[in-house]
């Protein structure tokens, strides 16, 4: 039964929890136990865990069957499917001196994935390296991944970190060395070439390390986040809790779409029910599960979360999707992209108050009534600018005459349409033409333009702008007056993995639009790049090249970087700002998702070792491009080398 609805038509999948259970071959029981003691789904071991090949005899092992739990036909390929996680046995060890052992860990390890497979699992859930070294456990691991079909594997890992130590007596975890177990899955995972399907599932233990530390795992596959009932302590009533750090650990998985597996005995004495509402009236004579009040409290947990704003529905979709950024001067706009954009009212709230603003400054309260100021908005697509315009003027009480300058012909069409469906035909004249191309029968006191991207300079703002600065009067006002472009080391897994599989040089040479969700921000942003606007220079040049250091709390750990995000902000007209950098974004827009500048390589950095990173902004006669790199830790390619993979054209 799911923890409960966030949403309407909530379909996250960590709205389901599930249970660890022993071995047992009656799985038809196992399975209606749990399930109508109110669990999703059972993480179940799949075979006998005193069965080792070794053990079997040649002539037995051809006439009987292997000790699985039950044939696939006691259940429904559809109990299979939604019902049971499989649990490999917890003795294999691939690593191991024993030489038996390996090699009875080896032949199980493939029998047991491949009854899982045969039973249309969607997951299984691998043991823990048994020490630091995991080589043939991988080398096994990767085999199968080649050709696995659509199962996904979770490899069991501790969320340890060396100060926090391993807790003692627990079979499933490494001992009690201290290991930072986020580099056991990176060691696990650069040898399995970063597969798709193989990812994590994060015991949770009585301590949590550090946020930093725990932070990484933001950017990482975590599916699942196995919590003992060791883990739990005791309310006022006698029921289980958890502390603060786990109550915030478990509501940031549930945003990541990581499910809840609670595992072990019960450790608490539930009082006894008192009332009706604490009586399981699901079950008849009002019997509950031993591990009920734990899920109840992981419900609890998830119902109590504030319910997703309209805007991150609207943006569930484009989460970790990776988009191409817009060729604003190649490619006329679809209606559709002009719908999305035009239903961003807190941007164009921004713009008018910006307007008003300047307006204000340009005209003084008792010239109001015979001065008019010409406005010119730039790039006026379907006349989202010109309305706010035109309302800034009307709250200021300011005569305005507008010059809506458009390059699509077909955003012009409706441009017509709206000027005289609103009986603007004596206020805005509407100029077909790029505005590089036109020539102005008048000077502008202010010249409103939306030419910003992600990146804010990557639409290729400041050389539109310059080529519209010329008719700006002197004195007069750009709005937007500068911008400033950041960027943010990040692990990004997801991302790197799509990018990968095109199997491409171009595609880790081009920066994306995305939605980032499934990341780990690991430094905070510093500034790029910054233009002004208008630029009084008498050449003006906008190459750019930065250098830039980035330090991670050392407390993190050690790190993998697999690009940069980047973000804008930028000052529409004194304090009126706008933008998506994350300190300063501007609340409840969507206009504008970071952007990604992916590394061919992912980048592993040491706890307290800075990154060295390098951007330029070149400039060639028909496009504009970007080139990065890392000069430390240690060297990367440089990135894009004269536009070869990606560029904006002119």
């Amino acid at each position: 039964m799911p923890l409960g609805e966030r949403y309407a038509c909530d379909k996250s999948e960590s709205r389901y929890c599930g249970i660890e259970t022993e071995f047992d071959d009656d799985m038809p029981n196992l399975l209606s136990y749990n399930v109508h003691g109110g669990f999703d789904f059972v993480l179940a071991t799949l075979m006998d865990p005193k069965y080792r090949p070794s053990l079997v005899d040649i002539d037995t092992r051809r006439s009987s069957a292997l000790p699985f739990a039950g044939s696939d036909l006691v259940l429904s390929p559809s109990q299979w499917s939604s019902h049971v996680v499989g649990k490999i046995s917890s003795w294999i060890d691939l690593d191991s001196e024993d030489e038996t052992l390996r090699q009875d860990s080896e032949i199980t390890l493939k029998q047991e994935i491949a009854w899982a497979s045969h039973l249309s699992l969607q997951a299984c859930i691998l043991p823990t390296p048994k020490g630091s070294s995991c080589a043939n456990y991988a080398r096994c691991l990767n085999q199968i991944l080649q050709n696995l079909g659509g199962m996904q594997l979770w490899l069991r890992i501790p969320m340890v970190k060396p100060e926090d130590g391993i807790e003692a007596g627990n079979p499933e975890h490494m001992g009690e060395r201290d290991v930072d177990s986020w580099e056991l899955w990176n060691s696990f995972r650069l040898l399995c070439e970063h597969h798709s399907q193989l990812s994590v599932a994060l015991d949770i233990l009585s301590s949590v390390p550090s946020a930093s530390s725990v932070a990484r795992w933001k950017g990482e596959p975590v599916r699942a986040a196995i919590i003992n009932t060791n883990s739990f302590l005791t309310n006022a009533k006698g029921y289980p809790c958890l502390s603060k750090r786990h109550q915030s650990l478990i509501t940031a998985f549930f945003d990541h779409s990581v499910q809840v597996v609670i595992s072990g005995q019960s450790v608490h004495k539930i009082p006894v029910a008192t009332s009706a509402s604490n009586v399981d009236t699901q079950n008849e004579g009002g019997w509950r599960h031993p591990l009920k009040a734990y899920l109840d409290y992981v419900a609890f947990l998830y119902q109590k979360m504030d319910p997703l704003p309209e805007q991150e529905r609207f943006e569930l979709g484009y989460r970790d999707y990776l988009q191409s950024p817009l060729q604003p001067l190649m490619d006329n706009l679809e209606a559709q992209t002009y719908e999305i954009f035009e239903k961003d009212t807190v941007k164009y709230s921004q713009y008018q108050r910006a307007v008003a603003k300047a307006l204000v400054d340009r005209v003084r309260d008792e010239d109001a009534s015979r001065v008019t100021t010409v406005l010119m908005v730039v790039g006026a697509g379907r006349g989202p600018l010109v309305r706010a315009s035109l309302q800034a003027a009307e709250e200021t009480e300011r005569k305005l005459k507008v010059y809506a300058v458009e390059k699509n012909p077909n955003a012009v069409v409706t441009l017509h349409s709206l000027v005289k469906l609103e009986g603007w035909e004596q206020t805005v004249t509407i100029i077909s033409s790029d505005m590089r191309d036109w020539d102005a029968p008048e000077k502008a006191d202010i010249l409103v333009s939306e030419l910003l991207g992600s990146f804010g300079d990557n639409e290729l703002s400041p050389e539109c702008l310059d080529g519209a600065q010329r008719f700006l009067k002197e004195d007069g006002i750009s709005i937007p007056s500068s911008y400033t472009s950041y960027i943010q080391p990040v692990t990004a897994c997801k991302l790197y993995n799509d990018i990968k599989s095109h199997k491409d040089l171009v595609h880790f040479e081009t920066p994306y639009v995305v939605k980032l969700h499934r990341v780990a921000r690991l430094a905070n942003t510093q500034p790029v790049f910054t233009f002004t606007h208008p630029e009084h220079s008498d050449k003006p040049n906008n190459q750019r090249y930065k250098k830039l250091q980035f330090d991670i709390p050392e407390d993190t750990g050690a790190t993998l970087i697999h690009g940069f995000a980047g973000y804008f902000n930028a000052t529409l007209y004194k304090d009126v700002h706008l933008g998506i950098e994350p300190s300063t974004a501007t609340p409840n827009m969507f206009s504008w998702f970071p952007i990604f500048f992916p590394l061919r390589a992912p980048l592993y950095v040491k706890p307290g070792t800075p990154i060295e990173v390098h951007f330029w902004r070149c400039c060639g006669p028909t496009k504009v491009w970007y080139e990065w790199s890392v000069t430390a830790p240690s060297a990367l390619p440089l990135h894009n080398t004269n536009g070869r993979s990606y560029w904006v054209g002119l």
